[in-house]
């Protein structure tokens, strides 16, 4: 090979063809790895060079490691039975997507230094407003994650309040700038408050508002919290409410939500990363009520539309605000055709952008609307389904509502929930102990892969169905391990 030179182009062809029909038979039979791998931390390190070769390294000797050393270390996220955190899929036109847009390589900072990027990102975002419901005023920018969107419509509420002149003279060092208060439900995800972190208002700025038996977002005690805070001389400005928060999948009551935004002059962001789309399907179109009147809204594609991680689009119906607070070009940044085609550089933090518009969009035609609305009613129904199971066992106990595709639950044995002569809090102690040893065994069969949360103090078991692979099969097995782990566990438990 010449060192001068990228790798020879048949050595590349040769490995590309090994790489694809590697993707292929894993994306045929990912069941035949273990979902959580069955190593200890540093196992993969430990199993690696502490320094680079100097010599290269043919293609094929690097593949080799690859299935030796990293597939074993690997959680599979795209194992159809993940069911931890949001399950999530990257589905094969994504993966297409994600080979060619590394393949160009592109920039998409400016329009002219990745036209079709740049277009095909809009064409893309504009399909996907249209399958959500969302007004046409909306306009769409992909970022990486809700993390960053959310940070960027903060960002963007912040600058609307243009005669604090935050953007010119900051707020580190000034003595006339009043505490800005933003508020957001105490089930919200914590990108919320991060975002608060970064931008300089502090944990003091963040207000969380008490939620209702059904984890929703008491909007009677945003109302009062919104006038206490202004009658202490503090400034709102920003209401974060959550259309399938991350724990329950709990929908906050964005409609009551947005009227008073509007009363009280205050931006409203919605994250809807998560449940944003199930709006697709029809009969849930329901969940994105009241959100033509927020100011910007997050989805992810990434989390629940088949896209392969990383594709969070954001809208707003007031991006100039949005990038008023970001826009920023120097000299070498300034094209011929500026003020023409947009430069999603002004729209958030970062200069350098991926081509992730290619895989969306590849995505959107490859399963088409109806195809995505078959498999997203799937994974609910199958969600519902195992939530009844729940709801029949008398071993078990649902913790929250199912409203979409995660089921919060927990094993309450007789055995230890019956005991006359224990208070509740000890009874759910202990219940919390059994629990989470219960989910230590289940993940460590390497069969699925659950997670947790904590809710009312009560440690949940959370299963959540998102990946486009899993079948009612899989849900099956899963329920079946759950009841003969929780049987075992108990048995354990009891000598």
């Amino acid at each position: 090979m010449d060192d001068a030179r990228d790798v020879p182009v048949d050595e590349f062809k040769h490995a590309g063809v090994r790489a694809l029909d590697w993707i292929a038979s894993y994306l045929s039979d990912p069941d035949r790895f273990p979902v959580l791998p069955p190593i200890e931390p540093g196992a993969v390190k430990a199993a690696l060079p502490e320094s680079a070769p100097d010599n290269a390294e043919p293609l094929d000797q690097i593949l080799d490691d690859y299935e030796r050393v990293v597939v074993p270390g690997i959680t599979h996220w795209n194992h159809p039975s993940f069911f931890a955190y949001f399950g999530i899929t990257g589905s094969a036109p994504g993966i297409l997507g994600e080979l060619l847009s590394s393949a160009l390589n592109v920039n998409a900072m400016l329009w002219q230094t990745a036209p079709a990027a740049t277009e095909l990102e809009a064409v893309a975002l504009d399909w996907l407003r249209q399958l959500l419901g969302l007004p046409a005023g909306f306009a769409g920018v992909i970022m990486d994650t809700a993390s960053v969107s959310t940070l960027c419509a903060v960002a963007a509420a912040r600058h609307a309040l243009s005669e604090l002149e935050i953007r010119e003279r900051g707020m580190s060092g000034r003595d006339d700038l009043p505490l800005l208060r933003l508020y957001t439900s105490e089930q919200a995800h914590s990108s919320v408050e991060k975002a608060a972190l970064v931008l300089g208002l502090g944990q003091r700025g963040v207000r969380k508002i008490p939620t209702d038996n059904a984890f929703r977002m008491d909007a009677a005690a945003l109302e009062a919290a919104i006038d206490e805070d202004a009658s202490a001389g503090y400034r709102p400005f920003c209401v974060v409410a959550t259309v399938g928060t991350t724990s329950t999948t709990s929908i906050d009551p964005v409609p009551e939500i947005a009227r008073i935004c509007e009363r009280r002059d205050l931006w409203l962001h919605v994250d809807a990363a998560y449940a944003g789309s199930a709006a697709i399907v029809p009969e849930y179109r329901h969940l994105l009520a009241g959100c033509d009147a927020a100011h910007s809204i997050v989805v992810n594609p990434h989390k629940w539309l088949f896209t392969p991680i990383d594709c969070s689009a954001l809208y707003t119906r007031d991006a100039a605000t949005l990038t008023g607070a970001f826009s920023l070009v120097p000299e070498y940044l300034r094209t011929s055709v500026d003020g023409e085609p947009t430069n999603y550089m002004d729209w958030g933090v970062s200069l350098g952008r991926r081509f992730r518009g290619l895989k969306l969009w590849m995505v959107l035609r490859a399963f088409g609307a109806e195809g995505i609305r078959k498999r997203l009613a799937n994974h609910i129904e199958m969600a519902q389904r195992f939530a009844a199971w729940v709801d029949e066992d008398p071993g078990f106990e649902r913790l929250a509502p199912t409203p979409l595709s995660v089921v919060c639950f927990r094993a309450r044995p007789p055995e230890l929930s019956s005991d006359a002569t224990a208070d509740g809090a000890a009874a759910d102690a202990r219940l919390n102990e059994f629990n989470e040893k219960l989910l230590q065994r289940l993940n460590a069969s390497g069969e699925v892969y659950l997670s947790h949360t904590r809710l009312n103090g009560k440690y949940a078991l959370r299963l959540a169905i998102g990946n486009v692979r899993t079948t009612e099969a899989h849900v099956t097995r899963a329920w079946e391990l759950i009841r003969t782990t929780a049987s075992a566990v108990l048995d354990q438990w009891q000598t």
